[in-house]
């Protein structure tokens, strides 16, 4: 009975994340109300610092986070959108052509993570991946996909961005 409890409790991030991105789906594009959050904004320039490795949670997040730069009201701005990504911590292995760290139905999550991923950089998403968290967590930087960039520190990239006027997003 206890190890029925746990499996429930393991859950709960995966099934709490499922319900944000169902809620957030689910709003008519009309209904969306950011009159308030955008009243003013010319530029909407983000950067999302993303650590969070369970390939099960990182898709329906970067659905959302597609969503948010492709938002008819976003679009509507003075101003085309800047969003830049910097990967650090578990998420490095996701980025990674290698899937011996994954089992099968993890490595399916693993692909399309990566497949939203290129279609961000299609969308022009600045893509970057810390070399002290590749080392970190023992990823081979010759297998990190090809459209993410390296850099020395991740957090000089954040500092730097948001230096720059971009909104910092993280996402643990």
């Amino acid at each position: 009975m206890m190890a029925n409890y746990r499996s429930i409790f393991r859950r709960i991030p995966r099934i709490f994340f499922a319900a944000v991105y169902m809620v957030l789906m689910s709003v008519p594009a009309g209904a969306a109300g950011y009159d308030n959050a955008l009243k003013g904004v010319k530029n909407y320039d983000a950067v999302y610092e993303v650590s969070q490795g369970d390939p099960k949670v990182v898709n329906p997040v970067f659905l959302v986070i597609k969503n948010s730069y492709e938002a008819p009201e976003v679009k509507a701005l003075a101003k085309d959108p800047n969003i830049a990504i910097v990967f650090h911590g578990p998420v490095v292995k996701l980025l990674s052509t290698d899937s011996a760290p994954f089992n099968e139905a993890e490595l399916v999550e693993v692909q399309k993570f990566q497949a939203t991923l290129k279609q961000m950089k299609k969308d022009g998403v600045t893509l970057e991946v810390c070399r002290f968290a590749l080392k970190g967590m023992g990823v081979d930087e010759a297998t990190i996909i090809p459209e993410i960039d390296p850099v020395d520190n991740g957090f000089v990239s954040v500092i730097g961005y948001q230096m720059q006027g971009y909104a910092v997003v993280r996402i643990p």
